[in-house]
Formats: structure tokens, sequence, C-alpha cells
């Protein structure tokens, strides 16, 4: 028997099994003809197994997708064939699909039933039977290296938009590079900050979302454009540098805090940009509240409980809201702090915040967030930082011992050592087809890249929506390149603007329509969760809300960046080691 021949035989097999399995729901409904139904689920069983290539542990996915056919096949027979075939009608009056309506709920749950044992009929197979036997092809060369910098918004969809434009092609190799393992979903990253999700629930892993491309935990120390070659480094103690070859390198590298060369704040401030900042300052916002509890010196308490946020953009203006939250929500907690000795502020240098959204939302914002607790400076610079406070527009001294740094970023500097155009920020300049001109090969997309519309020849934000459109046009692009095809340019009308500054209050302009308050949040809340990257994540997220809505956040602290040892010298200087016998029990 051949390879092909024993490969359809299991799969047929196993869908007529789970396909007349699953029939049974159609008896237990007591649909007419239920023979002929469970006929039917035994063929769509097969067609299933047949054109599905099963995953392990599939689970969730399989039974939704399954589910999903159903309400096709649901249509497809009930509403259109059947009738057809026995002379009548389709039924799309109201009376007619009520009629139908113990068929619809039949076939969800028929497909519900088809994915799940689905999966669970290839897990037996593979435990009793070995992996599927898999014809071998013919050793091609690889042709075409792809390597992608970046694993974030832009250089996760450009290896997604890769893998479909090449398909299985053996002559096309696909690579990306990321100092994490993961894609952090960074419009969730303030409910992380403040206690509303659980921080591996906005983070996927690039290994789930990526078929064919092989991923590389590590980072880009330097780049020889003329020879071709990256130097890269991983996080393993005892590796050594490496070098890839490319022929194609996409640059999505995106940004890194700008402290605008002050060495002071970089010392003393914390920033916002990866997971490990918004751990850090939930921990470090719950050390305040402990400490605060027992210091009766006036002015250390004070500045235990003074949280300052530079910056009213985005990111600061819904880390102040999230945090004043957080800290407000547990003070039943801690009977020795009252509600006014929270302080949270938030210093801006123009006169009003939220600079992205228009005049009316953005003092919507501002008056639900001073409502709220939340103090506005504006028109105010940060002027210098030291330990236990912060220098305002050079003369004004707030004591503080938490600082967070929102006042801007600045591209990646990897991409200043490119012997390319740059602007005044560093972003490297590209063209309308998003290659670097000067470098053959090289592709900028994202907050590293200056990138202009090809239509309006404006400068395109570093926003998320825009970085997973040029990652589109990038990937067509090189597709293109590699068949010798015509380039598309890059053009792209923003959606909208989305964003929450509390807990049910949020801020949003969708095509000139424009929202606030509860509604806007419920906006914010579904357009985000439906683009959370995989549906395990949509699920631990949308449970996180519904926990959030019963009990009061969590502040526990499982994990503390700034003082945990990390190594077995760190943790012997602070617990010397054992010498001598020690008495048992």
């Amino acid at each position: 028997m051949t390879l092909l021949r024993q490969k359809y035989t299991r799969r047929i097999t196993i869908g007529l099994l789970v396909g007349i399995i699953s029939s049974v729901v159609f008896v237990i409904f007591k649909t007419q003809n239920s023979t002929g139904y469970v006929l039917l689920g035994a063929a769509l069983g097969i067609l299933f197994a047949v054109s599905r290539r099963a995953y392990p542990f599939d689970y969730i996915e399989s039974m939704l997708t399954a589910a999903a056919l159903g309400i096709l096949f649901w249509v497809c027979f009930n509403c259109l064939l059947f009738p057809l075939l026995t002379g009548h009608s389709p039924p799309w009056t109201a009376m007619g699909m009520r009629q139908l309506f113990p068929e619809l709920v039949a076939w969800v749950l028929y497909g519900a039933c088809l994915g799940l044992l689905l999966v669970l009929g290839n897990q037996l197979a593979f435990q009793l039977l070995g992996p599927e036997q898999q014809k071998s092809r013919p050793t091609q060369a690889i042709t075409t290296r792809i390597v992608i910098v970046g694993g974030g918004f832009a250089g996760m969809t450009v290896a997604q938009h890769l893998e479909q434009a090449f398909g299985a092609d053996p002559t096309v190799s696909i690579t990306i590079i990321s100092d994490t393992n993961a894609l952090l979903f960074t419009p969730m990253l303030a409910e992380v900050a403040g206690g509303s999700l659980e921080p591996s629930h906005i983070c996927n892993p690039l290994r789930t979302s990526l078929r064919r491309t092989q991923v590389i935990h590590g980072c880009v120390t330097q780049i020889d454009t003329q020879h071709k070659q990256l130097t890269l480094t991983t996080k393993t103690p005892f590796s050594q540098p490496d070098t890839i070859t490319y022929d194609h390198l996409v640059l999505a590298v995106g940004s890194i805090s700008n402290f605008l060369e002050r060495e002071d704040i970089r010392l003393h401030a914390l920033s916002f940009k990866s997971i490990e900042d918004a751990i850090r300052i939930r921990g470090h916002a719950i050390n305040m509240l402990e400490y605060a509890d027992r210091e009766t010196d006036k002015d250390k308490r004070a500045a235990m409980l003074t949280f300052v946020i530079a910056g009213a953009g985005f990111a600061g203006a819904e880390l102040a809201g999230a945090l004043n939250d957080l800290l407000r929500s547990a003070l039943p907690y801690y009977p020795t702090i009252q509600q006014h000795e929270i302080r949270i502020l938030l210093v801006h240098s123009r006169d009003h915040i939220l600079p992205e959204l228009s005049r009316s939302l953005a003092d919507y914002a501002m008056t639900q967030m001073e409502a709220r607790g939340v103090t506005m400076r504006l028109n105010t610079r940060l002027t210098g930082a030291h330990a236990g406070g912060v220098i305002l527009n050079k003369d004004e001294e707030v004591g503080t011992n938490t600082l967070v740094w929102t006042a801007g970023v600045k591209p990646h500097p990897l991409v200043q050592t490119l012997a390319a155009d740059h602007d005044s920020h560093g972003a490297i300049a590209v063209d309308q087809y998003l290659a670097v001109p000067a470098l053959s090969g090289v592709w900028a997309l994202g907050d590293c890249a200056l990138v202009n519309d090809a239509v309006t020849h404006q400068p395109c934000p570093p926003t998320a929506q825009f970085a997973l459109r040029e990652a589109y046009t990038l990937a067509h692009n090189i597709h293109a390149g590699v068949h010798y095809q015509p380039l598309k340019p890059f053009h792209f009308n923003a959606l909208g603007i989305l964003c929450v500054v509390g807990y049910q209050t949020a801020c949003a302009e969708i095509k000139g329509l424009r929202f606030s308050g509860f509604f806007a949040w419920i906006l914010w809340r579904g357009i985000y969760l439906s683009k959370l990257p995989g549906l395990e994540r949509k699920i631990r997220v949308l449970s996180d809300w519904i926990i959030e809505i019963f009990f009061p956040r969590d502040i526990v602290q499982t994990i503390d960046l700034d003082e945990r040892p990390t190594t077995i010298m760190e943790i012997e200087q602070i617990v010397p080691p054992i010498t001598g016998s020690q008495p048992r029990g």
C-alpha cells in the first residue's frame, strides 16, 4: 500500500467513525429521516477528516470550526437543497426559519462533536499507529532566504503573510528573530499594569502562530549589508555569536523609550514598553501601598503614595487610569491609607492630554480622569529626577518614589547603524514600496521606519493598525519581487482611534464618528478582543474580564523583577550556604 493510500485510508476511517458517532445528535433531536442524517453525517465526517490537518490538543479551534460548518450545512441542506429536492421553495419566512430551528441546533452540536472527536481520534491513532507517514520529497536547494528581525505586530504579521504567499515552496526559507518568544498585544498592556489581566494572557507564543517559519529567540547585534549577513546572540549563557545569511531582510525592531539624553531620568524612571515593565509597575505600586501602610513619617508616606507619570499620550493616559483604578480598589485592604492620600500625577507638556484625539474627546477624557482622582499637570515639563522625587519646570520639587516615563520613544538603535537615510529621530527611510533604497534586499516597517503614504505623502503614525497594513504590503512586495511581478505602493487610511482612561470609561473615533463613556469602553474591549491573536488568548482574557466583574483586583505579588536573585552566587550572598550539620525535624 502506498504512503498516500495509507494516509487517506487512516483519515477516512477516523472520519467515518467520528461522523457516525456525532450523527447520534440527529437521532436525539428526532429529526425526520434520521437514517439519512446519519449517512450524511458520516460522509461529512470523512470530508472534514480528509481536508483538515490535525494538530494535537487543538480541541477548541477544531470544535468551533466544525460548529461553524454545521451552520453552513444547515443553510445548504435544510434551507436550500432538501426543499428543492421535495419540490418546495426555500423557507425564508420567519415561520419557516422557526420550524427549522431544531435542525440548526442539531447541526451545530453535530459539528462541535465532530471537531472534538476528530482531535481525540487522531491522538488515539497517533498512540496506536504512530505519526502519519509523509511522502519524501526530492531535496531542493533554498534559493531565497527571508529573515525578519523583530517579533512584534509588524514582524509577526509579515511572517504570517509570507507563509500564505509562498505556501510550501521548499526553495524559500522564512526566519524570524525576536528577543522574546511571544507577541505582546500592547493595546492591553495598561490592563496588566492595572491588575485587570494576567500577563501571559496578552502574550501569544510566536511558534503557535507560525507553521513553517523558523523562530530564533535572540538579539541581532550587527548587520553586514555588503555580505548580507546578520550577527546575533541568543540568551543562553553558553552560546556564541552566530551569523545568518539573508536575501531579503525585514527590519521590524520597533522602538525603545526615549529619555531625551537625561541620565537622571533614565536611572530613576520606570519605562512602559514591555510585559516586564507592566509587571514591574504593578508590583512596585503594591509595594508602595505595603510600605506606606506602616510608615508614620508624613513626607515619606506622601512620597510613597505619589505616582508620577510623564507623558499624557495614549500610553500615559491609559496607564494613569489603570493604575488609579488598581490603587484605589486596593485600599480596603490597607485601612491606614485614605483615598485622598493616593495621588496620581499626570505630567504633560501640552495644554491638553491625548493629542491624537479630537479636542472634545480629549477634554472629556481629562474631565473623567480628574473626577476619578487623577491630577493633571498640563503645560509642565519634567526636568529632573532623583531618588525620592522629581523636578517640574526646573524649580518645583515633587516628592515621589514612583516615576513612569511615557513621554517619548525613539526607533531601535539597530537601524541607526545602517548606512542609509534617517529622519531626525533615527527612523530609517523607506520608499513607497517599504524598501530601503540604499540597501539591496533590505525592507523596514513599523516604529523603526519612516513610512510615507504613497497617496498623501504624509508620514504614517507608528500605530499597530498601520504596522499591520504595512506588513501586508511588504510581504506582498517581497513575494512579487521574488517572482518578478510589479510591486504595490503603500497606502492606508486609518480606521479609527480607541483609548481607555479608566474602568468602564473610554473614548473612540471611528471613521469620523465619536463615542465616549461606557459604550466606547464596550467597543474598545470588543474590537481589541477580536484582534487578540489566538482563540485560547481570547478566552483567557474574556475570563479575566468576567472575574473582574465579581471579584476585586488581585494584589498578590508573584514576581519581584527588581529584587529577585537570578544566579546561585546572588542567592548565596543573601542566604549563606549551610556548612555544618543541621538538626532535623
